[in-house]
């Protein structure tokens, strides 16, 4: 066995001791392409991909990893609905009424608002094969995180590119992740933040508090995960009896 195959073969095994990958019902198709590792399948949801790049990344000999994981919809759709869907999300959310908003449409840039230049900046979206790509500059790292939890709600969507850049930069913390979970969670109508606590550790979020039901804290958990830059999240949080 060489090198690329013991690597291969030692990713592989991360992933079956991961239950949240299942990559018996979910297949993980792992190869090797000029020293990066390649992941392509699908996996059940946003945590299960997270949890499949971070361990293939923790495999002695990676030297970078290529993601083409895709989470499955519970929804099937084409991209023009897609499309309209996640511009109806950023052009009504409250946060982002500031920016400029222009959709990618049979190669052209359509302008769906134009902000003043003092706004928040600018975001151009595409959609393809169900894979929404962010391009454009935001004011701050909230906005940047916003776009792309605003893009995995979209019905439809299975994967997410955020290629937005921030201007000025701003230096990423513990406390710009906490307030972005907690602006997520309040922005999701089936979540009631009231009673979550939020704490963050090296983009590791725990959650801990009282939720209604399974649903809400199964949700208040995807919701964080899908946060930029987030890598786990521990999810404390108990039913009210």
């Amino acid at each position: 066995m060489n090198e690329t195959e013991a690597m291969m073969k030692h990713i592989q095994q991360a992933l079956e001791n991961e239950p949240r990958i299942n990559p018996h019902r979910y297949p993980v198709k792992v190869s090797v392409v000029q020293d990066s590792v390649v992941m392509e399948g699908e996996v059940a949801d946003i945590a299960a991909k997270k949890l499949a790049l971070e361990a293939a990344s923790a495999i002695v000999g990676t030297r970078g990893v290529v993601d083409r994981l895709r989470v499955v919809s519970s929804e099937r759709r084409g991209d023009g609905a897609i499309r309209n869907s996640f511009a109806n999300f950023l052009l009504n959310t409250n946060e982002l009424r500031n920016c400029t908003i222009r959709a990618m449409s049979s190669s052209k840039l359509e302008t769906l608002r134009e902000a003043p230049p003092e706004g928040g900046g600018l975001i151009d979206f595409e959609v393809k094969d169900g894979i929404i790509t962010l391009d454009g500059t935001v004011i701050s790292l909230s906005h940047k995180r916003i776009a792309e939890v605003l893009a995995w709600w979209t019905p439809g969507c299975c994967n997410v590119v955020n290629s937005l850049d921030v201007a000025p930069s701003e230096e990423d913390t513990d406390y710009e992740v906490i307030d972005a979970v907690r602006l997520v969670l309040e922005m999701d109508p089936f979540v009631q933040p009231e009673q979550i606590d939020v704490k963050c550790s090296n983009y590791v979020v725990t959650l801990q508090g009282y939720v209604r039901t399974a649903d809400e804290r199964r949700r208040a958990e995807l919701d964080a995960w899908y946060v930029f830059a987030v890598t786990r999240v521990v999810n404390n949080l108990e039913l009210l009896s």
